[in-house]
Formats: C-alpha cells, sequence, structure tokens
C-alpha cells in the first residue's frame, strides 16, 4: 500500500506541523515494536497504555510520519524527514484512514458477523473464493474498531474481494465497522447469549447485529441462518435489499439434505442447486458446521463460482485453531480443543461432537463469561445437555460452570463423575490422575478461562 502524506491530513482532517504533503507512507502500523522503514505509526491511547509514548521508538525503527494528538511535537521536530500530523483523536483518525483507504478499491466486500461461528464461516467462505478469487480476510479476529480498520490497510491492487469478519459486544459498535467499509454482501452466522450481559435480550443482539445492514440498498444482499429462532422472523419483514436464507429446514433458498454425520471424519450432505442435486463434504465435525458452509456456498454462487470449485471449497476447509481442533497425543489419547470462546450454543454443539465419538469420553467445561443475569439458566441447560448425551465424566472449572455440574447432576448424570475445579490447576490435578490411554477430552470454555492450558498439559504429558 501506499498513500501521499496529503491524502491522509484530508481523511483524517489533520494538520500538517511537519514535513512535506507530497511524501508517502508505504504502511500503516499501531504497534511500535514492529513498524516498517517508511511506514506511519499511529499511536493509540487505551485504559493502561499510551502509544504517544513510543512514538520515537517507532521513528528511530523507520517511521517516517506519525499521528499525535498530543502536544509532543516538539521533541520530535529534529528528526529529519520526519512528518508529522496532528489530529484531534488517533484512534478516529485510524477508522477515517481505513474508511479513505478502502474507497480506493472498487471489489465486493463481505462482511460477517452473529453470536458464534463468525471466524469459522469467514474461513470457509473464503476456502471457496479462493479456489477463483484473489481475497483479502482478516487475520485471527481481529474484527473489533482497531482490528478491522488494520485488516482494511492490508488490501493490495491485485484482491478481487474482501472478507471482513465484524465483532461487537454492545449498540452502535457493527455500525461503526460498516460505515468504514461499507459492505456489499452482510452474513449472520446466528443471534445467542454472547454478550447479552451488555445487550440484556436477545432481540437486542439481534438489533445489534442488523447494524451491518445500515448502510444496504436494493444491490446489496444479507444472508443469514434461516433456522436461528430470531433470523427467521426476517422473512416476514420487507427490505430494500436482497434476503437469503440458509439451513436445514424448508424455508430457507439454500437447505441441506440427506445429511450423514461422519463423526469426527465430518459431515456429508447434499444441497438443491438450480433444481439440481449437489453433493458436498466438509472435513471438519458438528451438524453446526453445515451452517457455516451453507453461507459459503450461497456466496460462491452470488459470486458466479461453478458448483464444482464450490465443493472443493468446502472439502479443503480444515476448520481453525482451537475452534473443535482435534488431534492425539503420543499417549493416544484424543483431544478436542475447542478452547477459544465458549456460549450456551457453541458448548451444546461441541457436547454434541464429544458424545458421537468412540472410548471413554470427558468433558471439561469451564465458565461461559459476559452472561450477565442469564449465566445461571444458560450454564444450567448446558449440564443438562450433558446429561442428555454419551458423557462419561465432567470436569467443571469456575464459578458459573457450577452450575453446569448441577444442571448435569439434577438431570440424572453420575454425581460421583463430575468434578468441581476453582480453576485451570485444579482440573490438570484431576486429569493427572484420571486420563487413560484412549480416553476422548473436551475442552471449551470463554477465552478468559485460559483453557488452552489444560489443552498444553495433556500435550506435554505425552
Amino acid at each position: 500500500m501506499k498513500l501521499a502524506i496529503k491524502e491522509i491530513i484530508e481523511a483524517t482532517k489533520g494538520k500538517l506541523i511537519k514535513g512535506d504533503s507530497q511524501d508517502m507512507v508505504y504502511g500503516i502500523s499501531t504497534d511500535s515494536r514492529r513498524i516498517k522503514s517508511n511506514e506511519l505509526f499511529i499511536p493509540l491511547i487505551g485504559e493502561n497504555f499510551n502509544g504517544h509514548n513510543f512514538i520515537e521508538m517507532a521513528v528511530k525503527s523507520g517511521a517516517n510520519t506519525v499521528l499525535i494528538s498530543q502536544d509532543c511535537e516538539g521533541e520530535l521536530l529534529g528528526y529529519k524527514g520526519l512528518c508529522i500530523i496532528k489530529v484531534k483523536d488517533t484512534l478516529k483518525a485510524l477508522q477515517d484512514l481505513a474508511k479513505y483507504y478502502i474507497s480506493k478499491f472498487h471489489i465486493p466486500i463481505i462482511g460477517v458477523t452473529g453470536s458464534t461461528g463468525k471466524t469459522s464461516t469467514k474461513e470457509v467462505i473464503y476456502s471457496v473464493l479462493s479456489k477463483q478469487y484473489n481475497v483479502l480476510k482478516n487475520k485471527g479476529n481481529l474484527n473489533n474498531h482497531i482490528g478491522l480498520p488494520l485488516t482494511v490497510f492490508e488490501l493490495e491492487k491485485n484482491h478481487e474481494i474482501a472478507i471482513l469478519e465484524m465483532g461487537m459486544s454492545g449498540f452502535g459498535e457493527i455500525n461503526l465497522l460498516a460505515d468504514i467499509v461499507n459492505p456489499d454482501v452482510a452474513v449472520i452466522t446466528n443471534i445467542g447469549l454472547s454478550h447479552i450481559e451488555h445487550l440484556g435480550s436477545q432481540e437486542n443482539i439481534l438489533k445489534a447485529k442488523m447494524e451491518i445492514t445500515n448502510y444496504f440498498n436494493e444491490k446489496n444482499t444479507l444472508i443469514v441462518n434461516g433456522d436461528d429462532k430470531l433470523l427467521k422472523t426476517l422473512q416476514s419483514t420487507p427490505m430494500d435489499y436482497e434476503q437469503c436464507f440458509v439451513g436445514l429446514e424448508k424455508n430457507c433458498h439454500y437447505q441441506a439434505i440427506h445429511i450423514k454425520d461422519l463423526g469426527e471424519e465430518g459431515i456429508h450432505f447434499d444441497v438443491e442447486i438450480n433444481d439440481q442435486i449437489y453433493p458436498f463434504t466438509l472435513k471438519v465435525p458438528g451438524e453446526h458446521n453445515i451452517y457455516n458452509a451453507l453461507c459459503a456456498i450461497a456466496i460462491g454462487l452470488k459470486f458466479n463460482m461453478d458448483v464444482a470449485s464450490i465443493q472443493e471449497g468446502i472439502k479443503d476447509f480444515e476448520g481453525s485453531k482451537m475452534r473443535l481442533h482435534i488431534f492425539t497425543t503420543n499417549e493416544k489419547i484424543k483431544v478436542i480443543n475447542d478452547a477459544y470462546n465458549a456460549s450456551p450454543d457453541s458448548m451444546r454443539a461441541a457436547i454434541n461432537v464429544l458424545s458421537k465419538m468412540q472410548n471413554r469420553k470427558i468433558a471439561v467445561l469451564g465458565d461461559m463469561l459476559e452472561m450477565g443475569e442469564y449465566a445461571k439458566v444458560g450454564h444450567n441447560d448446558v449440564g443438562c445437555e450433558v446429561a442428555k448425551n454419551s458423557i462419561d465424566m465432567l470436569i467443571v472449572v469456575g464459578t458459573d460452570a457450577e452450575h453446569i455440574a448441577k444442571g448435569a447432576i439434577e438431570n440424572h448424570f453420575d454425581e460421583e463423575k463430575v468434578y468441581i475445579c476453582k480453576n485451570n490447576e485444579e482440573a490438570i490435578g484431576i486429569l493427572k490422575n484420571i486420563l487413560q490411554k484412549e480416553d476422548i477430552v473436551l475442552i471449551k470454555g470463554s477465552r478468559g478461562m485460559r483453557m488452552e492450558e489444560i489443552v498444553r498439559y495433556i500435550q506435554e504429558r505425552s
């Protein structure tokens, strides 16, 4: 990428304090440790940090331009060839600059949001589209008010489509991201209980997710899970843009039929497209992944891909790290690493995957955070799910997770096979004593629970 200083000034409504407006920058960074030669450094300010303290480090590492919002230019004036631009707010400037930069590219933008499955859906869409197009996607989960703008700056002339995951925890956040990138196509995976602590109800979560369509017109398309109890209500709501529903029920534009669960090997299903039945194979387990695949199928067809290429893209998708990632240790212990995050919906999906496997099955489940007043009932429901399925042992970790144990026991799960732990260390202590060769262990909890520590223990002990 490259931008002229005059473009940066115009996009951010900044003031040039020092330097030549004809100079260029060849990259943008907010991290002084990763700055490269002739890049723009944008010092962000947070609760516990102030990027202005690292400006000199960035300049010494090669930055040729800096944005500032504080009176610190005096100590920078001595740096030869340095451009200094003053703005009111460096975060707002980052976002405004991203909005300007993406407007220079006349390519389709796909926005992906939802309570669960955002990253997996983004990745399977990428797997499909990259069979025919040069596609940009967010790295990891750079999907918020900082990560998404930084992803935008990775756009290059050879990119033909961009897929941008959009996260949120409250009202207005998706609107901000949609305003920056102005998506042509939006995907909403589902409406669950994630962030309900901040939004109060699933109806409010739907309202917040629907902000992704705030800048839509008749040329835009919204693709949603047509089986989701809240998203399916959109079918009776007239919109001034195209709507596409995917799912397992008959009311969907693209419906998965003849589903065959292959266990940990994945899942097979058919879809009727233009009055013809086509087979699809996913190499990742769990029926919930069919919805992600259907979104990718709908998008592939929208962008005029042939079905054979879409089938290949679906089959090549291998899942994401710490999201139902299955591996076997040297001790022949099979681990289902789903430690990235957790909500009641994704817990149920993971438990279902575990229950269909052979040998002794152990569920290690941690707190689901940010559930507010729904915490007790949400965790209790997960316990009910454990009791309903073929699970042999249950280890719960955290405070709210005790309600998982209670829910399981109240629904006739053997109390002697339930272990309640305050933290990961206690859970590791239990596993040291009970793990046996050929056990299957599911590990899942919210990001803040750092359940990957337990995964690491099982890996390292072998």
